[in-house]
């Protein structure tokens, strides 16, 4: 008798103490869609990943053998007392996991490998120089040729004379050796005997004669007698031969070859590594793979598209001696008509190539950078050679990858490269129109659904507006964990444990819902989906959630609820469940801010962008909105940070592509990015010392009695440069241990305990508390220790600067937590309480933010716009790029672009207030942000 185990119906953790959980303990459903969700800071990462995923992943790794083990090391185990009924766990973060240039988003998604399957199955070969097909004929091929032909037509079937090197003669004698007798042209048939006994020379118009006969399909022996002598006529004539047939008084013709070549040029069988810019068979030669090579980069030698040829767009050529090569043009340009006051983003192809190749009027770019090369060892060559170099697009493949020939293969006349340059919108059109034979379809259906599939969940996770050629290094996190969410559902596993930190995050509310499908997807196949998440219509699709609170950092890591969303709204007294019944709610202004100057931009066009004119107001939050890959990062990061930064001059090494940017921008200082990019250059960067409290932290203990017996100075505190810190590890905590063929691990430091002091340091303290106690102190712990009625003028600065921290919702975060440990939300929020720490000041700056509400509950929603509120009281403007409707309703102005995304998008949908915009029909923002209004 087999006794079946049961598989357990829940997920039981037993006393959590990871980070600041306090002790907890839950029951979570498998094989569910379950929420985790609370304040930034609550411990929700710390119960999903660093609990749930790190036991996991601990677990698979202790079930491999020893041998395998040794490569992984050891994994320690998570600080709780027991897990029971966990399966194997794969999170899906978001972060870009590859550096490797050639990954993009076919080849992580596996579409790519699909797609080079198809086309070496498929794939037909055609001619570049006259377009034909290429065909290799088998024997078969012609003898069903020769059987269309009327019976008792005569044919005579020929092969071509190969002399090998030998005079005519000589050969010919070896062939009448051989049994063949006669040779024919035009017609005319002569026996080899007598050119033989001649001995004259013969015109290369003549063939050997392999077999006489008359069509005859009736009878039986015939066909065989046929494909013996093209057999035959293949061997002598080196893979080719000739059908001669009487027509009448006539005799017409038809070659054939068992060569795949067309036109004299001989082409490659297409194969699966024909396809792959990752095998060295089918990468292109010059760029190895990669697409760009290290050249003269267009964008730099023309940073600003804008100007004209008259006004200096060529960047090389200015000065007194260089621009001798612009006179030259402007000189000649009325020779042959060309436009030298035309912008150069308004040449046309033809007009652009004259630039760079030049003619017999002038000299192009691309010779005076050979004159620069010729010249290069000279000093001033060189240096000048180097400020226009860079990556650049490789000239042989034009960014492809793959080698020249690849893309002669064709089906339904796109090749491979014309497939990867699609949208995945335009690639799922091209598949669900595509006309295949039907031996054709025998052979590719399967492939095809493979491809569908794929492409229809990048759709629904709200990737349409990707290409297939998209490198992945370059996608953001939000991409990143969408596209791997999408390679796990394609892969269809099933009995395992996803875990997602914030998959909503870059997506527009109309996007969310095709998400939501897809994570019900995944759990409908046999996994549990663990969603770390702040977003309300994924809490409200949820089968189960687990909010974590009550607040942030110590003043978290409680349960505060477990169960169904709608007894979280019957019973829970958590923050979550007081917003969601709107118990709880961010206020919509009473007043709307009044503008009188603005920035124009003229004739946008950047990426997907339709030739838009926009107005942004100055002096009051904009919102910029739409669905994903509307356009709003083209309008905002591509044109008008960089075009803004040119106008107020500052150098700017590219520029999008617009006509011109007008209006009141020298009302601005400057402009600001506050992006989600990490703070500082290094790790060793944090957020005290990021928002310059550092420096006050370490004069307060320069000023202390021990540190003034000892002659320390503020500079003896700091951990970055030589005195007080630990020389061990140079103040950094950690020690990195090389290990050769797999990654660097870091250690503790054993001399200072990953203090980052010398112990003598450590004895300077302040309250009882040395700077190494402070620096482990989160926000909160330190606004409380520096706060105090007796507190001195340099506690008073300290305190102000931490509590802007506060307010920006960062009181978790430990003062001295490495950037490298941040999230971008996390990053972007101490960049701007950075610039509320400098308060009113002369400067007016214009601040542009990227989704600043990343990673933020609802409360911390609020905070987040209060700072920024700060920010307008100082006379600051600023533009947000988002999609939560809680700070959308919150908008003095919104301009809206679509209506959809990619070539889809990219106009101008609406620009005024959000009350207004609920009335726009065309807008999908308006249509969810009725809600909230």
């Amino acid at each position: 008798m087999f006794i079946v185990n049961k598989e357990p119906e829940f997920i039981e953790i037993y006393g959590a103490r990871v980070n600041n959980l306090k002790n907890i303990s839950v029951k979570i459903p498998r094989n569910k869609l379950v929420v985790i969700t609370g304040l930034s800071g609550s411990g929700k990462s710390s119960l999903a990943f660093d609990t749930l995923y790190a036991d996991g992943q601990r677990r698979y790794v202790e079930s491999l053998s020893s041998y395998a083990r040794q490569f992984l090391g050891r994994m320690s185990k998570p600080e709780v007392d027991k897990i029971d009924g966990i399966s194997p766990a794969i999170a899906i973060e978001q972060k870009v996991n590859t550096r490797n240039p050639r990954s993009t988003v076919g080849t992580s998604t596996e579409i790519y490998d699909y797609l080079k399957l198809l086309f070496s199955r498929i794939g037909i070969t055609f001619s570049p120089i006259s377009g034909n097909e290429v065909k290799r004929h088998s024997v078969s091929d012609i003898v069903d040729f020769v059987t269309t032909i009327e019976n008792n037509t005569r044919v005579v079937i020929v092969s071509p004379i190969i002399y090998n090197d030998r005079d005519k003669i000589t050969q010919l004698d070896i062939l009448r050796k051989q049994g063949f007798s006669r040779l024919f042209n035009d017609g005319e048939f002569i026996t080899l005997e007598d050119v033989i006994e001649k001995g004259e020379e013969i015109n290369d118009n003549y063939f050997l004669v392999i077999d006489r006969l008359a069509v005859d399909n009736d009878k039986t022996n015939w066909h065989s007698r046929l494909a013996d002598s093209i057999q035959t006529a293949f061997y002598e004539g080196q893979g080719n031969c000739t059908i001669f047939y009487e027509l009448g008084l006539l005799w017409e013709n038809k070659s054939f070859s068992n060569k795949f070549e067309l036109d004299g040029i001989s082409f490659t069988d297409p194969s699966v590594d024909f396809f792959s810019f990752n095998n060295p068979f089918g990468a292109c030669k010059k760029c190895e793979g990669y697409g760009s090579v290290i050249g003269i980069n267009p964008d730099l030698v023309i940073p600003d598209k804008n100007k004209s040829i008259f006004e200096g767009a060529v960047a090389c050529w200015s000065g007194e001696k260089l621009s001798e090569w612009k006179n030259s043009l402007i000189m000649s340009a009325q020779k042959f008509d060309f436009p030298i006051h035309r912008p150069y983003n308004l040449l046309d192809d033809k007009q652009k190539e004259i630039l760079w190749t030049g003619n017999e009027y002038f000299e192009g770019i691309n010779s005076f950078f050979k004159e620069v090369e010729n010249n290069s060892y000279k000093i001033q060559y060189r240096v000048l050679l180097s400020r226009f170099r860079g990556k650049t697009v490789c000239p042989d493949c034009r960014g492809t990858k793959l080698r020249k020939d690849a893309n002669y293969v064709k089906i339904n006349y796109k090749s491979i490269t014309d497939i990867l340059l699609m949208t995945i919108d335009e690639a799922a059109n091209f598949f669900a129109s595509i006309k295949l034979t039907e031996f054709e379809n025998k052979i590719a259906k399967r492939i095809i659904s493979e491809i569908e599939n794929r492409l229809k969940i990048l759709q629904d996770v709200g990737l349409s507006y990707l290409t297939l050629n998209r490198q992945s290094n370059s996608l953001s996190g939000g991409e990143s964990q969408r596209i791997n969410l999408g390679t796990s559902l394609g892969s269809s596993l099933i009995g395992s444990m996803y875990i997602l930190d914030e998959p909503s995050i870059g997506l527009h509310p109309r996007d969310t819902e095709r998400l939501i499908k897809v994570l019900k997807n995944l759990r409908d196949i046999g996994n549990t989906v663990i969603v770390v998440e702040h977003d309300e219509d994924i809490m409200k699709a949820a089968d189960f959630i687990i909010d974590i609170g009550p607040e942030a950092g110590r003043n978290g890591g409680e349960l505060i609820f477990s169960g169904s969303y709608q007894d979280l709204l019957k019973t829970s007294n958590g923050l979550t469940a007081k917003y969601l019944r709107k118990d709880l709610q961010i206020p919509i202004p009473k007043i709307r801010r009044k503008w009188n100057y603005h920035i124009e931009i003229d004739g946008a066009q950047q990426n997907n962008l339709k030739n838009i004119f926009v107005k942004i107001p100055l002096g009051v939050i904009t919102l910029i909105t739409g669905v994903s890959g509307s356009g709003k990062t083209s309008l905002i990061k591509d044109v008008l940070y960089p075009g803004l930064r040119n106008r107020l001059g500052e150098y700017v090494e590219q520029m999008g592509n617009f006509s011109s940017i007008g209006g009141d921008y020298k009302l601005l200082s400057a402009v600001e990015l506050i992006d989600q990019n990490p703070i500082g250059r290094s790790s060793r960067s944090n957020p005290v010392t990021y928002i310059k409290a550092f420096d006050e932290i370490r004069t307060l203990f320069a000023n202390l009695k021990l540190a003034k017996l000892r002659a320390y100075k503020p500079g003896f505190f700091s951990f970055n440069v030589p005195g007080g810190r630990c020389e061990m590890c140079q103040g950094d905590g950690l020690v990195k241990i090389e290990m050769q063929f797999m990654a660097d691990i870091y250690l503790k430091c054993e001399h200072c305990n990953g203090s980052r002091y010398k112990p003598e340091t450590l004895e300077v303290k302040y309250k009882d508390k040395s700077i190494a106690d402070i620096l482990l102190m989160t926000v909160s712990e330190a606004l409380e220790f520096f706060s105090g009625n007796d507190s001195s003028k340099l506690e008073s600065k300290i305190y102000d600067k931490l509590k802007i921290l506060d307010d920006v919702g960062l009181g978790y975060v430990q003062l001295g937590q490495q950037s490298n440990t941040l999230s971008g939300g996390e990053a972007q929020r101490i960049k701007l309480a950075f610039h509320l720490t400098r308060g009113v000041t002369n400067e007016k700056i214009m601040f542009i933010f990227d989704e600043p509400t990343t990673g933020l509950h609802f409360h911390d929603v609020i905070k987040l716009y209060n700072s920024i509120n700060e920010l307008i009281k100082y006379g600051h403007s600023v533009i947000i790029i988002e999609h939560n409707q809680e700070l959308i309703k919150c908008a003095d102005w919104v301009i809206d672009l679509g209506p959809e995304g990619g070539q889809a998008g990219g106009n101008l949908v609406f620009e005024g207030l959000p009350e207004d915009l609920v009335k726009n029909s065309n807008s999908f923002t308006g249509k969810y942000l009725k809600d909230k209004l």
